[in-house]
């Protein structure tokens, strides 16, 4: 990602994908959680950040967010600190490893364990023979899937030190394979997924062992494993990988974070899940108060937050801040109807982004919001956007309309309200009298 200049240059610079930790110096800006708690001292990250660092008992959280929020951001500025201060993390991106529509709570496991494996290759930390040894028995034993080559080719280095890095190129060779058949063969998939559900403590065992070597290796810091994307589960597979198993999941010996759907903190079974796992939210950052008052200076930080991408003088007088007022404080919808703008700029040969831009930009996302719903939930949406913002007695319609992104919600007071493009809608339906720009 490079900083633009020129319009030609915007769709590089926005990106959907989250910083990674290379480009943090240039183009993270700091201070946002002041705008999403409504406390600059309250930080649901640095809370997290804490209790990785913890040396008590093992630390399982989940996080949620909306989508768009900057989760995946935050976590990789997360894990940059903790890595300069001599820590293990591994993040697992749980969209391109898994099938996200089909996946159950022993996927997770297996990934955990490549992922430790890979940190104890990269950074050179010697695992004892016996434990590489019972690793790759646990996979080969009774699995026909792993080829003879690949046994045998294991087999013959099990003498070799884990610096050499040979037992452990062999063993995450075979990892590479079970990736691939988790995502894309049905049959074997199953193999893998009885195989752990079967001997699921002989795996936490080893899991265990290896997690134990780091952090001897790191002078008693633990690896950190982060989980990416399970916020993208929808709410059925969710509850399938995390109510039924929240006991295996939280009971790892050493720290793992999982993104999870923020709609599902509404549902009645998410009480049970806090028994085990620390929950913490990372909210919106908001652009109005909840008396409907414009927000200023969150405004003025999601502005910021552009000026580190871009030079603002590519956006005519008024276009970026109605475009932040119009996407309720999520950065994805602000990223998406950014390009959107700088391709209809660029086509029309234009140096900057004049408010038509931006009226079209924002007409295709609100269209795309406005598909989700249908006339039933008129009614309910319009009672948040009338008032009820806190007290909303229909937890099953929340959870709905929260995963839709119809609804965003806000800091610590944990109020809501309706996205502004789809009161822009119900406007110019006749549906809310106050009609303006």
């Amino acid at each position: 990602m490079e900083y633009a200049n020129r319009i030609t240059e915007m769709l590089n610079a926005f990106s959907p994908a989250p910083l990674q930790m290379d480009q943090m110096d240039r183009f993270y800006c700091d201070g946002t959680m002041e705008y999403r708690t409504s406390d600059k001292y309250n930080s649901p990250i640095e809370d997290i950040f804490d209790a990785c660092r913890g040396f008590g008992e093992s630390a399982a959280f989940l996080l949620l967010g909306h989508r768009g929020c900057g989760k995946s951001t935050e976590l990789n500025k997360m894990s940059q600190k903790l890595i300069s201060q001599g820590y293990y993390v591994k993040t697992v991106a749980c969209g391109i490893d898994l099938d996200l529509f089909n996946i159950v709570y022993s996927d997770l496991f297996i990934l955990m364990g490549e992922a430790l494996l890979t940190i104890a290759e990269e950074s050179g930390c010697a695992i004892s023979e016996g434990i590489l040894d019972d690793i790759f028995n646990f996979w080969s034993d009774g699995t026909e899937t792993v080829t003879s080559q690949e046994t045998g080719a294991v087999a013959l280095e099990a003498g070799i030190s884990a610096e050499n890095g040979g037992i452990f190129a062999g063993i995450l060779k075979i990892f590479a394979k079970i990736k691939t058949d988790l995502k894309f063969n049905e049959e074997i998939r199953q193999e893998y997924r009885r195989k752990i559900s079967i001997r699921s403590s002989e795996w936490i065992r080893l899991l265990g062992c290896v997690s134990e070597e780091i952090a001897i290796k790191a002078g008693g810091k633990r690896p950190i494993i982060i989980f990416e994307d399970l916020d993208k589960l929808n709410p059925e597979d969710a509850w399938k990988v995390f109510y039924n198993y929240a006991a295996i999941l939280s009971g790892m010996a050493f720290p793992v974070i999982y993104t999870f759907p923020i709609g599902l903190s509404y549902d009645a079974r998410f009480s049970a899940m806090e028994s085990y796992f620390e929950t913490k939210t990372l909210p919106m950052i908001k652009i109005e108060t909840i008396e409907g008052g414009t927000y200023g200076e969150g405004i003025n930080i999601i502005q910021e937050i552009v000026k580190k991408r871009v030079k603002l003088d590519l956006f005519e007088k008024g276009v970026l801040k109605r475009l932040i007022q119009y996407t309720g404080g999520s950065l994805r919808d602000l990223f998406h109807a950014i390009n959107a703008w700088a391709k209809r700029a660029e086509r029309r040969d234009s140096e900057t982004i004049s408010m038509e831009d931006a009226k079209r930009a924002l007409e295709e996302l609100k269209t795309s919001l406005t598909r989700r719903i249908e006339k039933k939930d008129y009614e309910f949406l319009l009672n948040i956007y009338k008032g009820n913002k806190e007290l909303i007695e229909d937890k099953e319609m929340l959870l709905k309309m929260l995963q839709a992104s119809v609804v965003l919600g806000y800091n610590g007071k944990r109020w809501h309200n309706v996205h502004p493009l789809v009161v822009k809608f119900f406007k110019e339906q006749g549906l809310i009298r106050d009609v303006g720009e």
